[in-house]
């Protein structure tokens, strides 16, 4: 395809390798993209404003250039357009302009996201949505609210709260994050154990097709008619339509809520108390874990009274009427203590909780005060294996000369280390993105899979390769052409072609990439 811009190829501060040429490989290999049509720049721009007024079309380097990567700046690339649609009658006006043209779209939310999955396509057009911000409808009775993709998580449940309700899938970035990406990514949140991801809060979807078609997916009733594609399309990352409307379901705020945070003086002690709260029959709010170097990092931002002198805390959360949680906190404390916690504080205010909450919510930030970049991985591993698996990532510290800091959902096994580089030196990014593939290839070996709930995107595309087969992958890819024949929704994403796969198993056999510490040590 032949956009004529300026040179819009994937920006790296570092050597061309063999893992950069992997990222370039086209979806073309798997039979998906349009037949190529050269046109220019600037018919795609004439194009673009016979349906949009000309302040929501923008082509200028100055003006993309903020649009260039999501929360995953390692990867970089400038979008021949970006248009900022006010409506959805304008959104089906873009797609079907681009699928007259053949152009890529790739569309983007608040861009938190941390896998790039909204990094542009040098040759297509750039899809914001922060414009769709307004909540439609609240309905205190169905305790559902129908919005807009571009309102942020965190003003779904402030504008709940009069009616004594709240949307409960609470992601770090909540502040900021929109729904819409929430929706992409099936975002989940420190409350995900109890009340689920996305995927488990949405009711129903308005979604845009490639080819300009509004559809609905899912429905108001318990169990709406013809196959399940909502769940189906949550979690798709753009590649399957675009949303445009979200209908969320909304719970009750708990009358009561409790935060027990137990030190422990090692992470495999911290790992027990958290298969045993489980074994128990005990499925808290939240249930996390930080590592000594994470309470470290985060203590000296936001002051939440962490023991600094701990191996592993665990926060342990229960809500609901004042009787159930003061007997669920009991017996999360006595389970603590009984798994070797050397100390246990049990929140005695609301001001006290938020403080315990702050600094596992703050983690990201506060490693920005002590690094100069932090790359935030995200693998989900069977809870048995938590001790065995950070023990490995602390030998890989050795291994790659990195610092790595530990915070995660303990419940569910969502990692998400923090690892620690300086990306104005170029062999740290590269051992960075390294340490991250040794992460990622750590989980599918121990039983886990690569994502929780953060997306594949572009981060962990080569993993892909190494998680399914080929049949697997093909299965993936019909799905992708049932909604979008020609390819053309977040291409080169997501789903690996056989060419990368072949490519990254041929550096596997020969490049000694990755070197994985004998987990029979842990």
């Amino acid at each position: 395809m032949g956009v004529s811009t300026s040179p819009g190829k994937y920006r790296r501060e570092q050597s061309q390798g063999a893992r950069y040429l992997l990222r370039m490989t086209s979806i073309a290999d798997a039979g998906l993209s349009a037949s190529s049509t050269s046109f220019s720049l600037q018919n795609l721009l004439q194009a673009l404003r016979s349906v949009l007024p000309a302040h929501c079309v923008l082509y200028r380097e100055e003006d993309t250039r903020p649009y260039e990567c999501d929360g995953l700046t390692l990867m970089r690339c400038l979008p021949a357009a970006v248009v900022l649609p006010e409506d959805e009658a304008q959104i089906c006006a873009v797609m079907q302009v681009c699928r007259r043209l053949n152009v890529p779209v790739v569309a983007r939310g608040a861009g938190t996201g941390l896998s790039g999955g909204a990094l542009p396509h040098a040759q297509g057009v750039l899809l914001g949505l922060s414009k769709l911000n307004r909540i439609k409808h609240i309905d205190p009775l169905a305790a559902v609210a129908v919005v807009e993709p571009g309102v942020r998580n965190l003003a779904i449940s402030q504008a709940a709260a009069p009616h004594g309700l709240y949307y409960a899938p609470d992601p770090s970035s909540q502040i900021a994050c929109s729904i819409g990406g929430n929706v992409a990514e099936n975002a989940g949140g420190v409350h995900c154990l109890k009340y689920g991801l996305t995927v488990h809060n949405v009711i129903k979807l308005r979604v845009v097709t490639i080819d300009g078609q509004v559809v609905e997916l899912g429905g108001d009733a318990p169990d709406a008619p013809g196959p399940a594609l909502l769940p189906l399309f949550i979690g798709s990352e753009g590649m399957l339509g675009v949303v445009t409307e979200v209908t969320v379901r909304l719970l009750p705020l708990p009358v009561r809520a409790q935060v027990v945070m137990a030190s422990f003086a090692s992470v495999e002690a911290a790992g027990n108390a958290v298969t045993r709260i489980i074994g128990a029959g005990i499925i808290p709010a939240g249930l996390e874990m930080m590592d000594r170097q994470a309470t470290h990092m985060v203590e000296p931002f936001v002051q939440a009274g962490y023991d600094l002198s701990a191996q592993a805390i665990l926060l342990c959360e229960s809500d609901g009427n004042p009787e159930e949680v003061a007997d669920e906190v009991a017996r999360v404390e006595a389970i603590c203590r009984a798994a070797g916690a050397t100390a246990c504080q049990v929140s005695g205010s609301e001001a006290e909780r938020l403080r315990f909450w702050a600094g596992r919510k703050n983690a990201f930030p506060a490693a920005g005060r002590i690094s100069p970049d932090y790359y935030c991985m995200d693998g989900t591993i069977p809870r048995r294996h938590l001790a065995r698996v950070l023990g490995a990532i602390e030998q890989m510290e050795d291994e790659f000369g990195l610092r790595c800091a530990n915070v995660f959902h303990a419940g569910d096994g969502n990692l998400h280390p923090l690892i620690l580089f300086d990306a104005n030196k170029p062999d740290e990014v590269e051992r960075a993105e390294k340490f991250g593939a040794a992460i990622l290839e750590l989980c599918i070996q121990v039983g886990g899979t690569v994502t929780g709930e953060h997306g594949v995107g572009m981060e962990k595309i080569n993993q892909m390769c190494v998680q399914f087969s080929r049949d697997e992958l093909d299965t993936f890819f019909g799905v992708k052409r049932a909604f979008d024949p020609p390819g053309l929704l977040n291409p080169d994403k997501v789903v690996p072609t056989l060419a990368r796969c072949a490519e990254y198993g041929k550096m596997h056999v020969h490049g000694g990439e990755l070197r994985f510490p004998d987990l029979a040590r842990f």
